[in-house]
């Protein structure tokens, strides 16, 4: 938990202390850090607690780290909605994912809490994990809310707000009165709306494994190494147009893991036990046909990277330019 909050004081403090367009190379090279890191703690959870916690952690954070792209998609969306400046979309992201750490400790607790006193807990993530799976390998994706959700319009309605982007300023004074910029509304938007994902993803490592402490590690490293693939997206994840196929694969795999451990505590039943080591090299295995299948396909018709999920929402991104910011400062907030 320091090292983590280490880790965001040194990228606000240093990284982001100057407003600045965050480039491709700039972005990989954190990518690396960000994943180099998630496996120096894997190997020191592996080496100190037993090889059992160690992969557990490693097919919880390689899992999460997958699921969490969809994450980004939606950002894409915000971003755009906003109308967010270039130089100031790395801080949005920083500050947006620290709210999200915050609200995903929150339910990671509840969830533990839950599997602690339920064993049929697991009943629920089950069927709820393999819903999605079939939702993703649908692609069954709902409208994008351009305005981030409830709670961002509820601060609209009742606190002055402004459509001008001040610096990185969250509150400006205007003729004496205090109102709250886009920078305030995109941020909350971005960390509260993660919520939906996380919906999905946490049952999911908690099909990996039952300690809460390696659930909010991995989705902590997640979550810090996927702001930076935003700055990736355009050309690392275009070409990998069989993503969903490979995440709805692993969430059905997940679900069906769940559904035999809540047999096994439920009943007198003695289903087949999937192992963590099996979970971890079955995980492993999936991202990896589906890279190596996605690329082939594209270098075979590089058109279909033209299809993929990647560029539609850069292209739907477009419409929904400044949406979210039109309206604000026309009406006066509610008392």
């Amino acid at each position: 938990m320091g090292i983590l909050v280490a880790a965001f004081i040194l990228d606000f403090v240093v990284v982001d202390a100057r407003s600045h367009v965050f480039g491709p190379k700039q972005a990989a090279r954190w990518v690396i850090g960000y994943i180099f890191a998630a496996l120096i703690f894997g190997a020191f959870v592996w080496s100190y607690f037993g090889p059992e916690y160690g992969q557990q952690f490693l097919a919880g954070w390689i899992t999460e780290y997958s699921l969490s792209v969809d994450n980004l998609f939606v950002f894409i969306v915000l971003m755009s909605s906003f109308a967010v400046p270039e130089m100031l979309k790395h801080r949005v992201l920083l500050l947006g994912v620290a709210i999200a750490i915050v609200l995903r400790g929150v339910l990671i607790v509840i969830g533990a809490a839950a599997i602690s006193r339920f064993t049929a807990t697991f009943y629920i993530f089950s069927a709820f994990l393999l819903y999605t799976a079939i939702s993703v390998w649908r692609s069954l994706e709902a409208e994008p809310d351009t305005e981030g959700n409830g709670l961002v319009r509820l601060v609209e309605r009742y606190i002055p707000t402004t459509r001008d982007y001040v610096g990185a300023k969250f509150v400006v004074r205007i003729d004496g009165k205090r109102f709250i910029t886009p920078l305030f509304l995109v941020i909350l938007a971005v960390g509260t709306t993660d919520l939906l994902f996380a919906l999905d993803s946490i049952p999911a490592v908690f099909g990996l494994t039952k300690e809460a402490y390696l659930v909010f590690a991995a989705n902590a490293f997640a979550l810090m190494g996927l702001r930076q693939l935003y700055f990736l997206l355009d050309g690392l994840l275009a070409e990998i147009i069989y993503l969903a196929k490979g995440l709805a694969v692993i969430l059905g795999f997940i679900a069906v893991k769940l559904f035999l451990e809540a047999l096994a505590g439920t009943t007198s039943l003695h289903p087949p036990h999937v192992t963590i080591a099996q979970s971890l090299m079955f995980i492993a295995g999936v991202l990896g046909v589906t890279v190596i299948t996605s690329l082939f396909a594209v270098r075979r018709n590089p058109e279909l990277a033209l299809q993929s999920e990647v560029k539609q929402v850069l292209i739907e991104s477009v419409e929904y330019q400044g949406e979210a910011i039109a309206h604000l400062g026309d009406e006066d907030p509610k008392p």
